[in-house]
């Protein structure tokens, strides 16, 4: 073998050469390099010394130590095996003297030299055992007779194969190391390798342990072998191998043993080796708290040289990307990995596996480690909503105000920043506090130029490693030098209390003044145009908080809005609770209880109240402490009253008190206490007690977090409480109730009505075939609650609002509307008014009002424009197959801006009261005004009529003010023409219009109605008649006090009861066509018939009163001037103040009139009283007089009498009573038969004949029966003689049984006029009037 011999000579011929050189010089400078150049078959060798080790020799004294790295070039790859064994298997430890120095050789290492890493150099590798870091040296063999081409550099530039490191600690002093392997076996996985307890399972364990232990015993370090698994895929035989201290060349080899101590039917594959490492990586994560956004290294290190290294997400390789960057680096003995992850998200979230890998032909090794990694979102959470600042406002010259963001999470590498605008660095003050910053505005940041300009703030957090985020807040600067708010009450206001507030400003031209509540960091604008009253000529604002809820609470901003910049003042209102009445929960409502009777009362609010309140039970005005308790969502305040005073029944009104730390009270409703004897206890259950037909009212039972409206009514029947009445609402309309009350008190209550709308028609679906009274008229005090907020003019709202109505109004639900008309306020009236209340707070969308109509209801409307000058007139014909007209014709007249809208509806008529005989025939018509209706303004409507075989058609709307306030039809202010089958109404007002008709009937008495008439014509021309007579022979029958006094009173008797007939007449033509032509007129017709019909009642009085003064005083005279006067006050006095305190009274609630006819009212106001009061308390007067006379007349006759004078002192009295009766107005007597209720009609005829002709009988009996006046007609006319003997004749026949001085009568007159002869006696008696709907005669009625 020449080339080895060869190739040892030449190491020792450099030895030696080395220490000639070295001792033959002066100094120790380094040696110089040699080339020693032979042919050993082709081989060639380089020498060169080395300054330090491993390629520089160095020589020092003492001692002498030289290392030499001779580099051996070969062609043939085989060689280097080849001298390698040879150098291992030859002891050459070799001494020499060269040129006087002693050399020695102790040992020789031989390795191989790779060039350095990126050299494309194949060829090289490392021998067992050593490894190279350069990736040009791969750890394989080149076949025989492949060329290498060699790089001639010197050995400076190449990396040397170093020993193999070892796996664990290899000075075995740790811990050991867990080595995870796997091996393939080409064989079907069997299921029962899954199962630890199968017999092949155990089998195959005990085989393979066997063949690791023995092949595996050598290895360094060596501790354990223990099969862990099977896995598919073939068989995949899992174990670990747990050592102190190994390498991967030891493994390699003990692994090419176990098929020697396998049984060779297990087919392993040898190549299919693989060893896993999963505790000797060294992995970090920068940066420790990662949030979104984040660039996040992850890296790992292992201290061993790596073929490549992976990176895996949940067993997902990643790749480089654009968020993913794969760094590696492979250095002498350690491998490094790299994965850096830009802007990272929470799906980025978990567990990243890193993997070195190293494969050969016989076995893989793989290095893995696993890193979890959470990633955090970096949001804010809370933060300054945007606000509001007044520079010159107390709130920030005397106080901080602060902005904040706050973040989720705390974590010490967040730093924050806070930004103007986006861009510029804020002036003021930050700070940071844990998780939140905060900042400080500065008052020079209130600078002229950004009043009224938005200022956004901006608070950044970062991370410091990409992530961050940021909110902007935008600050308004406002000034307040001319705007202020004054609020009737300090601070505070109690709940369920008003207040207002009143917003001032020296401000021109702005666009508007808004209304903000602030409470907290919400902001709301207040949307209540009912509660906020606007003056721009005086730029004022008031906004009126009629009921102040919770809602109500905050800091109250008023601004005045310009297109340049805002103005405002604010002003913080505290809103202190204090229960509502209708939410105080009252148990018992009514009940009964006696002296011996603890009774306990009970009254609850909601729990969900702060306040403490001083509650007490109030009886008799005294006050008593409550005990406290609270139920389920409620406080409860109880309270066990015994009575000491009930000696004698009694009803008492106790209730519960309420006050807050304002020391405002409310108080609940009155519970009815009945104080009954202890003997007439009969029901006696529960606590309650009462006598017999006594009703207990409860409440409806509490819910979880309310109580249900209504109430529960109890009779007491046969000594037990039997249920009479459930009131009780449903819970779901219970629950719409109460949130339309809490609505309609809301600053939002425009916004949030649409939606409340909608589900309360959802609702009344769902309850159309429920038919409860209770829900209905709480559906109807939910509409009537909604109704006052002003809603925007759009189709789905008005639609909402119509269709309930629809459903509450169908004819299933005609019995329920009859029983809630009973109620002391009627639905219906109630429901009608909810319709016309919303039409007129209707607001127009775009200046218009759409055409809208459901089942019952139609609506149309118009907004008045500057440049409109055409008429209102609309047509109604989609409901009840019925047609309708509303013409205005001065529309065009009204103020800019204003609206008109009109409603027809089919149903609603027909639930409202009725009235009587008269029906609803037509569609109810409701027209309103958003302005105050100017003068002379006339609303004409025609109708189309129902059912036209009604007659008597009347033009009404519904008074809501009449019947106690309880509604009825009324037709003040309307005048009615019927042409082709349809009404037309003029009406000079706006309300609810519909036309009443009555079945066709004729009138009640046709008889007493001709007497009127006839008799009143008979009446008049009489009257006109005696007033004429009186005033011909006035001189010559009025020659002394009594029978001028007597005259006096018939003539003002004639006069006052002629001006009567004739206004009655008036009255009467006027009620004949049909008509109200002029309202005027017919109260100043009823005005005259009351004020003279009372006059002839007095003047008939006064002459009564002067008979039973010459009866009665006969020596007494008075002068003729005081009895005028008397006469005169009483008969015109006494009446004009009777009538002139009726019209005063009733003429202003428009009740003076009956709305059937020119008379006085009797169903509203009982007008009629002024005149049947005076005028039965005159007949019951006179009627004493005339018994008087009667008397007077008997008492002459003393002693025996003969039956003929008998028979003629009752004529006498019977002449006397028929003179005396006409006279003296006795006949108006008869009026009482008439006013008694279903009264026999002959009363009715007898009062109407009797009255009529009373202006005939004042004319018989007062004048042409008077002997002075005939005889005074006779003379005037020169008949005397004729005269004289025909009044002799008619005084024997007539007047002597009367008048003469023989009877008492005649004396009595004689008394009266102090003198003797023949006098007849005259008085007169007021004609009657009639009643123009029954053309009978009967006033009293």
């Amino acid at each position: 073998m020449p080339s080895l011999l060869t190739a040892a000579l030449h190491c020792l011929f450099l030895l030696v050469t080395a220490c000639c050189h070295t001792s033959q010089a002066s100094n120790f400078d380094p040696i110089t390099q040699y080339v020693i150049d032979g042919e050993l078959g082709g081989e060639s060798v380089h020498s060169e010394l080395q300054r330090e080790k491993p390629n520089v020799l160095f020589f020092y004294h003492p001692p002498l130590e030289y290392t030499v790295d001779i580099e051996i070039i070969l062609m043939n790859p085989d060689f280097f095996s080849l001298v390698t064994q040879y150098y291992k298997c030859h002891n050459l430890q070799i001494s020499t003297n060269i040129s006087g120095l002693e050399m020695s050789i102790s040992s020789i290492n031989i390795t191989a030299v790779c060039p350095p890493s990126g050299e494309n150099v194949s060829c090289c590798y490392c021998e067992d055992g050593v490894y190279n870091d350069s990736k040009a040296c791969p750890p394989v063999t080149l076949p025989s007779k492949q060329s290498c081409g060699y790089i001639k550099d010197m050995p400076f530039y190449r990396i040397h194969c170093e020993p193999e490191p070892y796996i664990g600690d290899p000075h075995r002093t740790g811990e050991p190391v867990d080595i995870h392997m796997s091996v393939i076996l080409d064989e079907v996985f069997s299921e029962n390798l899954r199962n630890s307890s199968s017999e092949l399972y155990k089998k195959y364990k005990d085989d393979f342990e066997k063949a690791f232990l023995q092949s595996y015993a050598c290895l360094s370090g060596f501790l354990s072998v223990t099969v862990t698994g099977f896995r598919p895929g073939s068989v995949s035989v899992n174990y670990e191998v747990k050592a102190r201290a190994v390498t991967f060349s030891e493994i390699d080899n003990s692994n090419k043993l176990i098929p020697k101590f396998l049984d060779p039917l297990y087919h392993l594959i040898p190549s299919s080796f693989t060893t896993e490492i999963t505790n000797q990586t060294n992995s970090t994560v920068s940066p420790a708290d990662i949030f979104e956004g984040d660039t996040v290294t992850l890296m790992c290190e292992i201290n061993a040289e790596s073929g490549n290294a992976s990176w895996y997400h949940f067993n997902q390789t990643i790749s480089d990307s654009s968020r993913h960057l794969l760094e590696a680096e492979f250095t002498t003995g350690i491998s490094r990995s790299t994965l850096k992850i830009t802007n990272i998200t929470m799906e980025d979230s978990g567990s990243y596996t890193c993997v070195f890998s190293n494969v050969s032909d016989h076995y893989k090794l793989i290095y893995k480690d696993t890193q979890d990694i959470t990633v955090s979102s970096l949001s804010i959470t809370s933060y300054s909503n945007d606000t509001k600042i007044s520079c010159k406002s107390p709130d920030i010259q005397a106080t901080r105000t602060l902005l904040f963001c706050c973040l989720h999470i705390y974590s010490t590498s967040i730093r924050s920043d806070w930004k103007l605008n986006g861009t510029s660095v804020a002036t003021g003050v930050s700070t940071a506090k844990n998780n939140c910053t905060e900042y400080e505005l500065n008052i020079t940041e209130c600078l002229p130029e950004k009043l009224g300009t938005v200022t956004t703030y901006t608070c950044e957090f970062l991370s410091g490693h990409g992530a961050r985020t940021s909110q902007n807040i935008r600050v308004t600067y406002l000034r307040t030098d001319y705007v202020r708010i004054s609020s009737s009450v300090n601070t505070s206001v109690s709940e369920g209390k008003g207040f207002s507030l009143t917003c001032e400003g020296d401000v021109s031209n702005y666009d508007s003044i808004i209304w903000e509540i602030q409470s907290g960091d919400k902001i709301q604008t207040v949307e209540c145009a009912s509660c906020i009253r606007t003056n721009k000529s005086i730029a004022t604002s008031v906004l009126s908080v009629n009921l102040a809820t919770q809602d109500w609470n905050g800091t109250y901003i008023c601004t005045f809005s310009k297109k340049s910049s805002n103005t405002s003042a604010n002003v913080t209102v505290n809103i202190i609770p204090l229960p509502l009445k209708q939410n105080i929960w009252l148990d018992p409502i009514k009940t009964s209880m006696n002296c011996k009777f603890l009774q306990p009362f009970n009254c609850c609010i909601s729990a969900n109240t702060i306040e403490d309140y001083n509650v007490t039970f109030v009886v008799r005005e005294r006050a008593f402490q409550t005990e406290k308790k609270e139920h389920g969502n409620f406080l409860c305040y109880s309270y066990k009253h015994n009575e000491t005073e009930c000696t004698k029944q009694e009803n008492l009104k106790v209730y519960y008190r309420f006050v807050n730390s304002m020391k405002q009270e409310v108080k609940s409703e009155n519970i009815q206490l009945k104080l009954i004897p202890e003997d007439k206890t009969s029901c006696s259950e529960n606590n309650v007690i009462g006598e017999e037909e006594d009703t207990l009212i409860k409440p409806c039972p509490l819910l979880n977090n309310t109580f249900i409206r209504g109430n529960e009514i109890y009779k007491c029947y046969k000594q037990s409480w039997k249920l009479e009445r459930n009131n009780c609402v449903s819970e779901q309309i219970n629950s719409l109730l109460i949130r339309a009350e809490s609505l309609v008190n809301s600053p939002v209550a425009k916004t949030d009505l649409p939606i409340f709308l909608q589900q309360l028609l959802n609702e009344t679906e769902l309850q159309q075939n429920v038919n409860s009274s209770a829900n209905l008229a709480a559906i109807v005090n939910i509409l009537h609650n909604i109704s006052a907020i002003p809603a925007d003019a759009s189709k789905s709202i008005i639609k909402a609002f119509f269709s309930t109505v629809d459903n509450i109004v169908n004819g299933s639900k005609m019995e329920l509307w009859a029983d809630l008309n009973n109620e002391n306020a009627p639905s219906s009236s109630l429901l009608l008014n909810s319709v016309e209340r919303f039409s007129e707070n209707l607001q127009p969308v775009n200046n218009t009002f759409p055409n809208v109509s459901t089942k019952t209801l139609e609506l149309q409307g118009m907004v008045v424009t500057e440049n409109r000058h055409a008429y209102y007139n609309k047509d109604f014909n989609q409901v009840g197959n019925l047609n309708a007209n509303v013409l205005i014709e001065k529309s065009a007249t009204l103020p800019p801006n204003s609206t008109i809208v009109s409603v027809a509806c089919s149903a609603i008529g027909q639930i409202l009261p009725k009235n009587h005989s008269t029906y609803v025939n037509s569609l109810v018509v409701i027209t309103t005004l958003s302005c105050k209706r100017p003068q002379n303004f006339y609303i004409n409507m025609t109708f189309q009529k129902a059912n036209p075989s009604l007659t008597m058609p009347k033009c009404v709307f519904w008074n809501f003010s009449l019947n106690e306030n309880r509604g009825k039809w009324d037709d003040y202010g309307c005048i009615l023409t019927e042409e082709k089958g349809n009404i037309t109404c003029s009406c000079n007002h706006l309300t609810s219009f519909s036309i009443l008709m009555s079945p066709l009937k004729l009138p009640a008495n046709l008889v007493a109605d001709y007497i009127t008439h006839i008799g009143l014509a008979i009446s008049i021309v009489s009257l006109v008649v005696c007033i004429i007579i009186e005033s011909l022979v006035w001189k010559n029958i009025t020659n002394n006090t009594t029978s001028y006094m007597r005259h006096v009173c018939i003539l003002n008797i004639a006069t006052s009861l002629l001006v009567a007939d004739i206004w009655f007449i008036v009255s009467a033509s006027i009620r004949e066509q049909n008509t109200q032509k002029e309202r005027e007129i017919c109260i100043v017709a009823t005005f005259f018939i009351h004020l003279f019909y009372l006059c002839g009642l007095f003047w008939m009085l006064s002459l009564g009163l002067i008979l039973f003064y010459r009866l009665v005083f006969i020596f007494h005279n008075t002068s003729k001037t005081i009895q005028k006067v008397v006469a005169f006050c009483l008969g015109y006095g006494c009446p004009f103040v009777f009538a002139v305190i009726t019209i005063a009274v009733t003429l202003p609630q428009n009740n003076y009139t009956r709305k059937n006819l020119c008379w006085l009212n009797w169903d509203d106001s009982k007008a009629v009283l002024a005149f049947i009061i005076p005028a039965l308390a005159i007949v019951a007067m006179n009627l004493f007089i005339t018994g008087v006379v009667i008397i007077k007349i008997l008492r002459p006759n003393i002693g025996d009498k003969t039956n003929k004078q008998e028979r003629k002192i009752l004529f006498q009295i019977g002449k006397s009573l028929a003179i005396l009766t006409p006279l003296l107005g006795l006949t108006w007597g008869f009026g009482i038969a008439t006013i008694i209720k279903n009264s026999h009609e002959a009363f009715h005829i007898l009062f109407a004949l009797l009255n009529a002709l009373q202006g005939f009988f004042i004319l018989v009996f007062g004048t042409l029966w008077d002997k002075k006046i005939t005889e005074a007609l006779l003379k005037r006319n020169s008949l005397s003689r004729w005269s004289s003997q025909q009044t002799k004749s008619t005084s024997l026949i007539l007047v002597t049984p009367m008048f003469s001085m023989g009877y008492p009568l005649s004396r009595t007159f004689n008394n009266l006029c102090g003198k003797t002869g023949k006098y007849t006696v005259s008085s007169s008696e007021p004609s009657s009037s009639s009643e123009n709907t029954s053309k009978s005669y009967s006033l009293l009625n």
